[in-house]
């Protein structure tokens, strides 16, 4: 743990852990909780993709009222700790932003558990980076990157990302055309946020990932222990196929045993641009093309839908199974229909 002597004087920030689904994301998180330093909080707060969407703008008393009358009674506010109606209520009362309703939870909560540090799990942050820079400006973003055939094969074998019915036969595609969406839209909005942003491959925090928690050391002014990491059972890093672990087979380039050679020619040639970019090799020895109007339909349609959740009334009527108490849930991705197929 960073001890009252310790050179990093900045211990409050808050840090959010964004990235497409399936990126690896609650492996980081896990990774920050088992440093010690951190509020282990086993959930997503979803203040900014969920709450805000679901009751407004908490500079509202009229949306705070709204938001009163369903957090106290949610698995959100259950796996906070905050189980007494009371104080819930005026934890949301005297809130005057989305911002400074997500800081008083997190803060609270790592208060309680006697440490100075909190992280937020959200992949769909990634999204609002700016948002969340305008409220809460003292806030440092991790963005998880991985190969994004690796993604789409996870969010096709999933299920999570629904193409329309005519185009079921092309779900890779369409899952790679998500995952190349919101990572162009993430890196496109992180120019704005200067050295506040940084992007971490999965890549390597599975090969070497000491050099990973150094690098995310010095990115947050925090000593990250990597042999206490490496040495805890929290979350994600207790599993046997861990990064941490040494059982299980890698996470890395899956996409090479399972994908046909028709499936990754046309997933290469529908995100190849991006893949270039960021130095993934192509390895698809045809050039099948998938149909072109995939590639002008879906992003069209992702930032259609973001737009009209984060922008219009409509996200009132988002899906927020997620605040619903759930004692089983361990894991932020424990809820994956939520997860995956919200654009």
């Amino acid at each position: 743990m960073t001890s009252a002597s310790s050179p990093f004087a900045d211990p409050w920030r808050p840090v959010f852990v964004v990235g497409s689904a399936r990126s690896g994301t609650t492996l980081l998180y896990h990774t920050l909780l088992s440093s010690g330093d951190y509020a282990v909080y086993r959930g997503e707060p979803a203040v900014f993709d969920l709450l805000a969407a679901r009751f407004g703008d908490l500079r509202s008393r009229a949306a705070r009222r709204r938001l009163m009358l369903v957090w106290p009674r949610s698995h959100l506010a259950m796996a906070s700790g905050f189980d007494d109606p009371a104080r819930c209520d005026t934890l949301v009362e005297e809130c005057r932003s989305n911002g400074d309703f997500l800081r008083r939870v997190m803060s609270a909560i790592a208060e309680r558990q006697g440490v100075t540090r909190w992280a937020v799990w959200g992949p769909d942050n990634l999204l609002l980076m700016r948002w969340i820079k305008r409220e809460m400006p003292d806030a440092r973003f991790i963005h998880m990157i991985r190969d994004g055939r690796d993604i789409a094969l996870s969010l096709q074998t999933e299920g999570w990302i629904r193409p329309f019915p005519w185009d079921r036969q092309h779900q890779l595609v369409v899952s790679a055309l998500h995952w190349q969406w919101k990572l162009q839209r993430g890196r496109r909005d992180a120019r704005h946020l200067g050295t506040d942003y940084i992007e971490i491959r999965f890549e390597n925090l599975v090969s070497r990932p000491s050099e990973v928690v150094a690098t995310l050391s010095r990115f947050l002014s925090h000593a990250l222990e990597y042999e206490q990491i490496a040495q805890s059972v929290l979350g994600t890093l207790g599993d046997r196929n861990s990064t941490f672990r040494s059982e299980g087979s890698s996470p890395v380039a899956r996409w090479r045993q399972r994908l046909t050679p028709t499936e990754l020619a046309h997933a290469e040639v529908a995100i190849g641009s991006t893949l270039d970019a960021l130095g993934y090799a192509r390895a698809a020895t045809e050039r099948l093309k998938p149909p072109a109007r995939l590639q002008l339909i879906y992003p069209l349609f992702f930032d259609l839908k973001h737009a009209l959740r984060t922008h219009t009334p409509l996200g009132r009527f988002v899906d927020d199974s997620r605040m619903r108490l759930d004692a089983e849930s361990e894991s932020p991705e424990s809820t994956p229909a939520q997860r995956g197929n919200s654009a």
